[in-house]
């Protein structure tokens, strides 16, 4: 509200896609940034969502952030490009840094929202479609995470390791929904990083490319760190523990396709 009031004192327009005032640009990009979580206003995010449950936190971590995403893409060109390219690389590095020693689910995945942030800012100037596009299916892939940790009522990395003996089916598909997350090929969550690296090549911003492509390095590895304990580890249990041979857990029909596509989007692109 300050930044358009400020535009509108220097330029008499109130369109908030026709900022031309350099300050009302950098005090519309610091704004939208805080209510994202991008960084250097990042501190609450990962505070508030350990607080909420799996559900708030999945609002929180998709829906809440769709307004400031569309205010984004309407406004793209009155943003400050060096200074949004800033915050972008250091979401990026920040987001993938401190989520490698977190015990908590939700930490983690507050962690790799911010980072996500960061290649979404990144592309923005550029082709704001393509931030759109990771938007969607970073939301679609992160609400297929969290459904399936609410089913298994999983909050921290060491209840994770049992939750094979509850839902075993909806567990293994777990691991590849978070390595889709890190954007691995051939999964869903290949295809935003692909494009988004494809359009910095276009612009001749191969070092900016190459910068944030290992920096999603540090990402890779907690999520590789989740997949481990949901489907390689065991959680101690006595000599003369009885193995569960049947479950009579269901599998949510919402929760298994939000997973199925989560995985196999990539090779149904153009």
């Amino acid at each position: 509200l300050f930044s358009s009031m400020l535009n509108a004192w220097f330029t008499g327009q109130w369109d908030i896609t026709q900022f031309t005032h350099p300050l009302s640009c950098m005090l519309l990009t610091v704004a939208v940034s805080m209510k994202l979580g991008l960084v250097p206003f990042h501190f609450w995010f990962p505070e508030v969502l350990q607080g909420s449950s799996l559900m708030t936190s999945l609002l929180l971590a998709t829906v809440m952030k769709f307004p400031p995403t569309i205010l984004l893409f309407l406004t793209s060109p009155s943003l400050n490009p060096t200074l949004l390219s800033t915050m972008a690389i250091a979401s990026a590095a920040l987001g993938g840094w401190m989520g490698l020693n977190q015990t908590q689910i939700r930490k983690i995945m507050a962690f790799s929202s911010i980072s996500h942030l960061g290649w979404m800012a990144i592309i923005l100037i550029y082709n704001p479609k393509l931030t759109l596009i990771t938007f969607y299916l970073y939301s679609l892939t992160t609400a297929a995470i969290f459904f399936t940790l609410n089913a298994t009522n999983t909050l921290k990395l060491s209840t994770l390791m049992a939750a094979w003996s509850k839902i075993p089916t909806l567990t293994a598909t777990l691991m590849l929904a978070l390595l889709s997350l890190a954007g691995l090929p051939p999964l869903t969550g290949f295809l935003p990083k692909w494009l988004i690296i494809q359009e910095l090549t276009k612009q001749e911003l191969t070092t900016t490319a190459t910068i944030i492509a290992l920096l999603s390095l540090l990402g890779l590895f907690f999520y590789l760190r989740l997949a481990y304990c949901a489907t390689i580890t065991l959680p101690p249990n006595p000599a003369n523990h009885m193995k569960q041979w049947h479950t009579n857990k269901s599998v949510n029909t919402l929760t298994s396709t939000l997973v199925m596509l989560s995985i196999m989007l990539l090779p149904m692109s153009p």
